[in-house]
């Protein structure tokens, strides 16, 4: 396949030889340059070069009805000509890149640097003897030792831990790759597709579709590969992602019958012939030109951010003509980052920010005052001359001061905090796979855990999905439990049989059970196999009845969508005549049925009077006991040559009812607990659904969504809708808002009235915090609200393709109790961070407090530059393994969300932070200056240049690193609880790494020697480091005793790392957070940015490649988008926006006629054209501007207000 994309002709030419010769009638190209023509073009062709569809399914040789045989020779030789369904994937980094990367962090950079000096100048020996003498004290004590030649020992150290530094944080990065990988490759498994194959309809994974396949396309797919059609039941295709046109377009055998890969298929069914997969679909051809995979990286990334100028040019006059952005910039901006910049990752870039700011002034003060003292000292108090031939040694001294400062800053800036955030959200989604959550945005795991509102499905995630019909009213009777067939009327029965068994997708079928004993299994629409059930349970079967009207035959076909809520099917019957079979919604069926079967199989008249009857005596009862309520009718048409097919109106009229089928579908028995234990968490879950209204509250009783007695409201779209909108028809912020917080169940909702409600939540400035929403979906129709919500869910099961596309995560199990999983990973990433925040804090204000004071007094740090690159590995590397892998315990859904506007640092964590800062500092101070006293041992301080280690110093370290060990595990615990071990024996990685630290601590000071300025302790003196190391365990306890009401002045402390929060949060965010960054890195401080951003950018690299691929492959750009987000950081900005657009390109009929602004009469979706009372005014500016950077404030004030 790779030769495609190498523009060989001569490969070509040679490889259409062989098609030919191969045996099949036609060759790729041919296939290529048949699929690039649409519309009439493509009918024509295919009819005079092929024959016809038929003609092409003969010349590939397969049959349009039994498919492929599926011989395993056959499917490899035609993956062989044709090749093969899948994409080559871009190659991974390797690890010597990752290693280079790692190296780029400014700090490192430095401290090599620093490092290489110092080693340079050691290997330098002033000439003569005399001048040891003329350079004074300095030297003092360097050559009588014979330590000179060790100096060089110092600055490999540093390298070495360098070294050391940079090979953790690359393995790291390429481990996190690799678990993408997998997830990414599992995520692919996960996607199947129907083909018929030796006339037996079966699942395949998507990658191994070959050229031949008769595949069956139906509503919500992305399709996997081009196609023709060979029939089609009223589909209609979303080819946004390939042209940008956001109308649906309408597809059918003899007038556009070219389906293309990567397209969604938004209504109807039918069958292709798979013509081009892989590299040779189109999407795979545009794959190809941005070189997914053959060009180098380099090439990639130049060529990339050119084509993406081009196709920024190219998208100009679209957006204009569309009135809003594209789908293309929409999906282009979701795969960089699919919201604002999430909660925790906000936090950490300012807390970040304000620490390096910090540890900067910190470090550039202690050397100025180290180099200020000496020169004072030297050529003042002692007024010696500067000789030319002491240069070299008081340059090493200013090297020497100079890498004790960038030490210092070195252990002031967290890099370990990007890595702790990425190990433990890894950890975290690597984990819920297991509890069934696929997360395909990590941040979307963290958020998650700030959760306040879940808007869920009923249909399939409260309930098991497996409808059976319980209840019927067949010829004016009501039947509590399904009747015996015999004491119907035949006729009727007949009827009845019939038309479920027409009226249905022929994909949808009840299969016998998998093990025995088992429930027969349901294959397709539930509710379809709830009738189906019925058809079984009357003792009739449908397969004759389909086999007998095969799916060619059916004369029209009305398919089920959101805004129809029925779907009908036309039959030739052999007189000539037509019969149409309709089933829907009872309260939606029922008003068009103008006669009813009454109890002899004849129809009688049905009036007003009789409907409002039926309602009351079947249809609210059966809701009540939370059945869905089906109605199935039919009506008869004379041959009219004439008549109008596509006017629904006339024709969806005047039907006689044949029965009422209550569908019961029982509530999951898990869920009444998940959702309380929600409740608990302070999150409040409400029950969006299409079903009646009366089956969605006897439901959301069952669940415990709401409890008889409480304030709540149930209403249905229409009442939605008339409470949220003005006399114009806008949607107004403050009329949504005196409804949400009440608001429990929403039934006969459309998607429009979810997306308003997800929309009008996020929006609302009435309680103190902004809501965290999460959404649930199943259907095409769900894919704005689930883009919209900060998290959304898709099913696995039963989720269509288009919903997951739009998904943060994928429940594989379709169950709400995962939900509830989520939630708990969520709050635990937050609070292994917090921990980890803790932790490190602590550790920096010690080490920089001890190596700026020290360095002031005694000239030199207590704490030597390699010391303090195995302290910072500890903090870092090794912490945040350790406490970012906490499993979750369930005492996490026993408190209520944080919310956005919390500090990270709770008024708790900052009384640890001083409080153990004090007892750390207390010792290592006492130890400095009285140690030697106490040990009885030789003072360390004011010690030559090469001095050989002293024992009081590596006291002073080792008792420091062991004050951290035994801290880390206090810093378990962060809301002050008492006992620090509770579970500790739960996580394995956090006992092997204290152990393992602590073997290597003994390693170092034992046998560090020269190179870590130890010198080996004896047992004693081990054991007072170890009590004060443990002095620490003792010391949390007093800590966690003082009441935090008692420390007022800690309540402003939590609030630093918020210092400039703004108030009107929304509105300006993602603006300031951006400015406020880029004005950091203007100043210099790139340190930080550096660390954050990278991982920020690997992340959405992922994420970019994840998703890119898992669309089957079908957006092109989402790899060209993170140069993009990386050169403009504008880029995120608009995004409040786009989302509204969205809902046009989910309903064509109505965005078209906005277009067209005709008096058509109003329909359940007309209410699009007020879906943002600010839409008219987002448009212009997105017109004028382009969404160019300075409108996007507007943008997005525009969309809060």
């Amino acid at each position: 396949m790779g030769d495609m994309s190498n523009s060989d002709f001569y490969a070509k030419n040679q490889r259409n030889e062989d098609n030919h010769a191969a045996g099949f009638g036609c060759s790729l190209m041919e296939l290529r340059s048949l699929m690039e023509l649409r519309g009439t073009e493509a009918v024509v062709k295919i009819q005079e070069d092929y024959g016809g569809v038929e003609g092409l399914c003969a010349r590939l040789k397969t049959s349009p009805t039994e498919g492929l045989a599926g011989s395993q020779t056959d499917l490899d030789k035609r993956k062989e000509v044709f090749g093969k369904n899948l994409i080559p994937p871009k190659k991974p980094k390797t690890f010597l890149q990752l290693v280079w990367e790692a190296l780029q962090d400014v700090t490192l950079i430095i401290l090599e640097i620093a490092a290489l000096i110092s080693l340079g100048l050691s290997f330098y020996h002033p000439p003569g003897e005399s001048s040891g003498e003329a350079c004074g004290a300095i030297t003092g004590g360097v050559e009588d030792e014979g330590e000179a030649d060790a100096g060089w020992i110092e600055g490999a150290a540093i390298l070495l831990s360098v070294v050391c530094v940079v090979l953790v944080t690359a393995f790291n990065d390429w481990s996190k790759e690799k678990q993408f990988r997998g997830l990414q490759s599992r995520i692919e498994q996960e996607q199947k597709f129907q083909v018929v194959r030796g006339s037996q309809v079966i699942q395949l994974p998507v990658a191994d579709l070959v050229v031949g396949d008769i595949a069956q396309v139906k509503y919500g797919d992305l399709l996997p590969a081009d196609g023709v059609l060979i029939q089609g039941n009223d589909v209609k295709i979303d080819e946004s992602s390939l042209t940008g046109e956001s109308d649906h377009v309408k597809k059918a055998a003899d007038r556009d019958p070219m389906l293309l890969s990567g397209t969604h298929v938004m209504e109807g069914s039918g069958r292709m012939v798979v013509t081009a997969v892989g590299v040779n679909s189109q999407t795979g051809i545009i794959f190809t030109l941005l070189g997914a995979g053959v060009e180098e990286e380099e090439k990639k990334e130049k060529k990339v951010k050119k084509q993406d100028g081009a196709a920024a040019m190219e998208m100009q006059p679209l957006k204009s003509a569309e009135g809003g952005e594209t789908d293309e910039k929409e999906r282009k901006k979701v795969s960089v980052s699919k919201k604002e910049k999430s909660v925790l990752q906000g936090k950490l870039t300012k807390l970040a920010v304000q620490i390096g700011k910090a540890g900067l002034i910190m470090s550039a003060i202690t050397v100025i005052i180290l180099v200020l003292y000496f020169a004072i000292d030297n050529f003042v108090m002692q007024k010696l001359p500067w000789m030319p031939e002491c240069t070299p040694i008081y340059i090493q001294y200013f090297v020497k001061f100079f890498i004790i400062g960038v030490t210092v800053l070195v252990v002031a800036v967290p890099e370990g905090l990007p890595l702790a955030v990425t190990i433990s959200l890894a950890y975290s989604v690597k984990k819920m796979m297991k509890d069934n959550n696929l997360v395909r945005h990590l941040d979307a795991c963290e958020t998650m855990g700030n959760a306040t509102a879940i808007c869920s499905d009923k249909t399939g995630t409260l309930t098991t999905n497996r409808m059976t019909a319980v209840q019927c009213y067949v010829g004016d009777v009501h039947y509590k439990e399904i009747p015996d067939p015999g004491s119907l009327p035949p006729k009727t029965l007949d009827l009845l049989i019939n038309s479920i068994s027409i009226n249905s997708a022929y994909t949808t079928k009840i299969l016998p059970p998998d093990k025995e004993g088992g429930l027969p299994k349901q294959v397709g629409n539930k509710t379809e196999c709830g009738l189906l059930g019925l058809v079984l349970d009357l003792k009739r079967d449908y397969q004759p009845i389909r086999n007998q009207i095969p799916e060619e035959k059916l004369y029209k076909v009305y398919t089920f969508n959101s805004v129809r809520k029925s779907m009908s099917t036309v039959i030739k019957l052999p007189d000539g005549n037509f019969r149409m079979y309709s089933k829907g919604a009872s309260e939606i069926v029922l008003k068009k049925c103008s006669h009813v079967l009454n109890e002899v199989g004849e129809p009688r008249l049905f009036r007003p009077r009789d409907k409002d009857e039926m309602v009351k005596k079947v249809i609210e009862p059966m809701a009540s006991d939370g059945l869905r309520t089906i109605c199935v009718a039919y009506r008869d048409f004379p041959n009219d040559p004439d008549r109008n097919w596509d006017d629904e109106n006339i024709i969806l009229s005047d039907l006689t009812a044949i029965c009422v089928v209550g569908i019961e579908d029982p509530v999951r028995p898990e869920v009444p607990d998940a959702i309380q234990k929600c409740q608990r968490a302070g999150i409040t879950v409400r029950m969006v659904t299409g079903d009646n209204i009366n089956t969605a509250r006897a439901i959301a009783i069952k669940c415990g969504i709401i409890h008889p007695g409480e304030d709540f409201l149930c209403i249905d779209g229409k009442e939605f809708n008339r409470r949220i909108r003005n006399e114009k028809g806008e949607v107004e912020q403050e009329r949504i808002d005196k409804v949400w917080p009440k608001l429990r169940v929403l039934a006969r909702s459309s998607p429009t009235d979810k997306h308003t409600l997800v929309k009008g939540i996020i929006d609302s400035n009435t309680a103190d915090q902004r809501q965290v929403v999460a959404v649930t979906g199943d259907g095409t129709n769900d894919g704005p609200a689930l883009k919209k919500a900060d998290v959304g869910f898709a099913m696995g099961i039963a989720g269509t393709d288009v919903a997951k596309e739009a998904s943060d995560i994928i429940l594989t199990d379709d169950n709400f109790s995962s939900i509830v999983k989520a939630v708990m990973w969520g709050r635990n990433v937050y609070d292994s961070i917090s921990k980890f925040l803790q932790f490190q804090l602590t550790v920096n204000v010690v080490a920089v407090i001890v190596a700026f004071t020290g360095a002031c007094i005694t000239q030199d740090s207590p704490l030597k530059a390699v010391q303090m690159l195995w302290v910072n590995l500890i903090m870092d590397t090794f912490a945040s393994l350790a406490l970012a892998t906490e499993p979750p315990t369930e005492s996490l859904l026993r408190r209520k969300p944080y919310g956005r506007n919390k500090p990270l640092i709770s008024s708790t964590m900052t009384k640890n932070i001083l409080g153990h800062g004090v007892y750390q500092l207390i010792i290592i101070f006492t130890l400095l200056f009285v140690g030697e006293q106490i040990f009885d041992i030789d003072s360390g301080r004011n010690a030559p240049l090469h001095a050989p280690p002293s024992e009081h110093y590596t006291i002073i370290f080792n008792t420091f690193v062991l004050m951290q060990l035994f801290n880390e595990i206090n810093a378990r615990k962060i809301h002050g609880e008492r006992n620090v071990f509770d579970g500790i024996f739960r996580n394995p990685i956090f006992c092997s790494i204290v152990f393992g630290t602590f073997g290597v601590q003994i390693v170092i000071v034992q046998f560090g020697g020269k190179p870590f300025s130890c010198q080996p302790l004896d047992l004693d003196k081990w054991m007072w480091c170890v009590f004060l190391g443990l002095g620490e365990l003792v010391w949390g306890q007093v800590i966690a005793s003082i009441p935090n009401s008692r420390l007022r002045f800690l309540r402003r402390a939590g609030q630093l790392s918020q210092k400039d929060e703004m108030p009107e949060e929304d509105v300006n965010e993602d603006n300031e957070e951006i400015d406020h960054a880029e004005r950091e890195l203007r100043r210099g401080q790139i340190l930080w940015f550096r660390g954050l951003n990278r991982i920020q950018t690997q992340i959405r690299v992922v994420n970019a490649f994840r998703s890119s691929l898992y669309e089957g492959l079908e957006k092109p750009d989402s790899r060209t988008s993170i140069h993009n987000f990386m050169t403009h950081p504008e880029f995120r900005i608009e995004d409040s926006t786009p989302n509204i657009p969205l809902i046009d390109d989910m309903d064509a009929d109505s965005a078209r006629r906005r277009r067209k602004h005709s008096s058509q009469p109003s329909s359940p979706n007309k209410n699009n054209n007020a879906i943002d009372s600010g839409i008219n005014l987002t448009i212009d500016t997105s017109r004028s501007a382009a969404s160019s950077s300075p409108a996007s404030p507007l943008h997005s004030l525009e969309t809060s207000l």
